[in-house]
């Protein structure tokens, strides 16, 4: 997916307000539904477990990939609650956002950078979860697989957009890279979460 071609609007930083191309906003529609269809999944299959402790949710397939290993640990509600909840609102304002970019809404730089600060919680949130899926609950659960990629697609984009467009500092040769290349990070990203996942259970896939 490539939105520095398609995100064609021209930006004065010391305007007081901004949008986005349509490929950006169709972005932010689309992971933003991603992750929402994830936490909506999880927290059903979550309100199950609680009602009956010996369900097993449908993505549980196998000793690895085991949804139900991880809605039952201590890391599934770390602010008190299930973390999908969370997900519930958080990814419902991205697919928001990402209408209104499509109706023509613009936005301020710190509305921007309210976005770029959010999608930096959420990914480093997912990767906390990733990490605690690997190598604490030692099991995966496909639909947070979902919401991690989604999450970090969304992070990158707008931070690509921000940059592109003069609402975060940087050097030009940056700001060149992300005209051209924003596409490699989230695919670096990835490959890197599909390595370490590959890696941790090699003997379990190649067995």
């Amino acid at each position: 997916m490539t939105t520095a071609a398609a995100d064609d609007v021209s930006f004065d930083p010391g305007a007081k307000a901004v949008g986005a191309g349509r490929a950006f906003a169709w972005m932010l529609v689309v992971t933003g539904a991603a992750g929402l269809l994830a936490a909506w999944v999880i927290t059903l299959d979550k309100f199950k477990l609680l009602e009956d402790p010996g369900f097993t949710p449908g993505c549980s397939l196998n000793p690895v990939v085991s949804c139900g290993s991880v809605m039952k640990s201590e890391q599934a509600a770390v602010f008190g609650f299930p973390n999908p909840m969370l997900g519930l609102v958080t990814y419902g304002m991205v697919v928001a956002i990402g209408a209104g970019l499509l109706a023509g809404a613009r936005h301020r730089r710190w509305y921007w950078l309210g976005l770029n600060a959010g999608t930096l919680f959420g990914v480093g949130f997912c990767m906390w979860l990733m990490y605690q899926s690997l190598y604490e609950i030692n099991a995966l659960c496909l639909w947070c697989s979902l919401a991690w990629v989604a999450t970090i697609v969304m992070f990158w984009y707008v931070t690509s957009h921000n940059v592109r467009n003069g609402l975060l500092p940087a050097p030009r040769a940056v700001r060149g890279f992300f005209d051209e290349f924003t596409w490699v990070l989230p695919v670096l990203h990835t490959g890197i979460i599909g390595m370490l996942i590959l890696t941790r259970w090699w003997d379990f896939w190649t067995g």
